[in-house]
């Protein structure tokens, strides 16, 4: 029975424990690492323009021997109103997986009800969850656990906030997110949340004693309208060497990249000692092989 990626709902810990420690024996196998894909096909469906998740699904198929096919929505036939349901029924003849990067959580939820293959979610407005899984593989390449940590999320309430809230939910580490008043994450995301998971308007409270602080742009794709007032909204927000003080000694800081220096990050931080970021980037590219390889063969 194939499985999706859709949210980290649909892992239980022992998978994303298994994928965390995958990638990172992906990782230490470099070049060595079996090439287990050779004939198998993925499809990167995106609405959205993106640097490091299509260069590193890409790389990560290419390193597992197989091949990828790339189709933005104008160069499909869904940019002329043909379905979901028909275009995930034949997209399912000629891929073996397809990852979708869109605005819509339910389009990809379509496509994945539709789809004789595995669909993954390489981002919607509502949720990140890929990002989220290699970000835990840098957490605990740096830091050698996820247990007893603290996490800190500085700014919007985003999708990939709500990823982190529902990584924090499967694997109950704490994580204390910070955002300003009217940029909360959804109610339906933190229902059901736990006592290991607050929600503040102190970006210092968050930071305080964290083992990792973590942020992302102001202001994303498609909310280029509302820049002005998030500028206003978000003063006070940023994560620079002040607030980094705050956090442990050894405090790792994370942003998923792409960064607007000098607003929601300092560069003196992104540039400097406690930052793992191109770490972290890297490490998106070694969990998609570990996720691809589950999908497509561990199941």
């Amino acid at each position: 029975m194939k499985k999706d990626l859709l949210t980290i709902r649909d892992l239980d810990r022992d998978e994303i424990s298994g994928l965390i420690d995958r990638g990172l024996e992906i990782k230490r196998d470099g070049r060595s690492t079996q090439r287990p894909l050779s004939g198998y096909s993925l499809g990167l469906m995106f609405d959205k323009t993106s640097t490091r998740t299509r260069v590193s699904f890409e790389a990560a198929m290419g390193r597992l021997g197989g091949q990828t096919l790339f189709l933005s929505r104008g160069d499909t036939q869904m940019s002329r109103d043909e379905t979901v349901k028909d275009t995930a029924m034949v997209l399912s003849r000629y891929l073996d997986v397809l990852a979708m990067r869109t605005y819509s959580q339910e389009t990809v939820e379509e496509m994945a009800q539709w789809a004789a293959i595995p669909v993954i979610n390489a981002l919607t407005d509502q949720y990140h969850p890929c990002q989220i899984l290699s970000d835990l593989v840098t957490i605990k390449e740096k830091k050698g656990t996820l247990n007893d940590l603290k996490m800190a999320w500085i700014g919007d309430g985003n999708n990939v906030a709500h990823s982190w809230i529902n990584a924090a939910k499967v694997l109950k580490f704490e994580l204390v997110l910070a955002c300003p008043a009217g940029y909360y994450p959804l109610p339906e995301v933190l229902k059901g949340s736990g006592e290991n998971i607050k929600l503040v308007e102190d970006p210092a409270e968050a930071a305080r004693d964290a083992h990792v602080i973590n942020t992302d742009v102001w202001i994303s794709m498609g909310q280029d309208a509302e820049k002005k007032q998030r500028l206003l909204d978000f003063q006070g927000f940023q994560v620079n060497e002040s607030l980094v003080a705050l956090g442990r000694p050894d405090v790792i800081v994370m942003h998923c990249l792409p960064a607007h220096r000098g607003e929601e990050i300092s560069a003196e931080v992104i540039d400097g000692p406690h930052s793992v970021v191109f770490d972290q980037a890297e490490n998106k590219m070694h969990l998609h092989q570990a996720l691809l390889e589950k999908l497509l063969i561990k199941g």
